[in-house]
């Protein structure tokens, strides 16, 4: 599989509302964006659901959709994947679940859990947290861009690296051996919520032209 450069992550804790949640992914959608993981860890059933719904009915069929941890909620949604964390159910038991065809992603946050993750069927391994990150409550220790380098010599799988990663340092990420930066806050965290040029921005930085 080849994963795009640039992996959004739409934190429903940024957005009280579907409406607005909605808005955000169309406009980072309209930046650019191809892959897409909405990410709730507070809501109930219903919200994520409602949101997921919404997500796949408002936004182009060749944008893939990522749930975050809830196999039951890929299906019901329609969406094209499940991201899984070290505490949520195994990658074989989603596997099992959402087929061979939806994508599934695990997160990592030693070399030990990289190497086991590289035994699974997982499609993409996301590890980190490569900088410091306020997205997560308890978030791992940090690994920097050392641990990004460890990471690829552990596995041919793709990486995804995630945490703190910003257009300042998106570049050296992908310089260490990622293939894809994963980005929650830089994507809201701006004047004028311009998510669409934030999109345009990074895109620019991680295009392999600028190697």
């Amino acid at each position: 599989m080849k994963i795009p450069r640039l992996y959004a992550i739409a934190d429903a804790g940024f957005f009280p509302e579907t409406e607005s949640l909605l808005q955000f992914a169309q406009e980072v959608v309209a930046g650019g964006v191809t892959l897409l993981q909405y990410r709730n860890k507070s809501s109930s059933a219903r919200r994520m659901l409602d949101d997921a719904l919404a997500l796949r009915a408002g936004l182009p069929e060749n944008v893939r959709l990522i749930m975050n941890d809830r196999a039951d909620l890929c299906l019901a949604a329609g969406f094209g994947g499940v991201h899984v964390g070290q505490e949520d159910l195994s990658p074989e038991s989603v596997r099992r679940l959402i087929g061979p065809s939806r994508w599934l992603g695990v997160s990592a946050h030693n070399p030990e859990q990289v190497a086991a993750a590289d035994l699974t069927s997982a499609d993409y391994i996301a590890v980190g947290p490569v900088f410091a990150t306020g997205s997560k409550e308890r978030p791992d220790p940090v690994i920097g861009l050392e641990g990004v380098r460890r990471a690829r010599a552990l596995t041919s799988k793709p990486l995804v690296a995630i945490g703190g990663i910003t257009r300042e340092n998106c570049r050296s990420v992908i310089d260490a051996g990622a293939d894809s930066v994963a980005v929650i806050s830089d994507l809201v965290a701006v004047p004028n919520s311009a998510p669409k040029a934030v999109v345009t921005d990074f895109l620019r930085l991680l295009s392999p032209s600028l190697r």
